[in-house]
């Protein structure tokens, strides 16, 4: 059964890291666009970050601070988040698929669970 797992959250002041992991479930693994999203409370989803075989894509607003990666030996994608500051505070989803545009959350076809990542000043 397909399922994505994501762990590494928490709550962290600013300017603190946190690296976030997903485990999937994918047959062919490698072959997925694997992403981020996350939703701040009373707020729409909003891509983070996502690689596609070794290219990655950013949200201007983390652009410096998160690096996204991925072990397909492990079935595994990380988000190395650095310098967090209140604004990142939010749930924190893994995402799977083969989208055409990485950004939009209808596109992809498997999604975690959710960790929420609170950022305090």
């Amino acid at each position: 059964q397909e399922q994505l797992v994501e762990s590494g959250g928490g709550s962290v002041q600013t300017g603190d890291s946190l690296r976030l992991s997903c485990a999937a479930s994918l047959r062919t693994f490698s072959t997925y666009s694997m992403a981020w999203f996350r939703q701040a409370p009373g707020k729409e989803r909003e891509f983070v970050a996502a690689i596609r075989t070794s290219n990655a894509y950013y949200v201007d607003s983390v652009k410096g601070r998160f690096t996204i990666s991925r072990d397909n030996a492990e079935s595994m994608v990380y988000l190395q988040m650095n310098s967090l500051k209140p604004e990142d505070t939010a749930v924190y989803y893994c995402a799977a698929g083969r989208p055409v545009v990485l950004q939009r959350a209808n596109a992809y076809d498997y999604w975690g669970r959710g960790t929420q990542v609170t950022v305090s000043s």
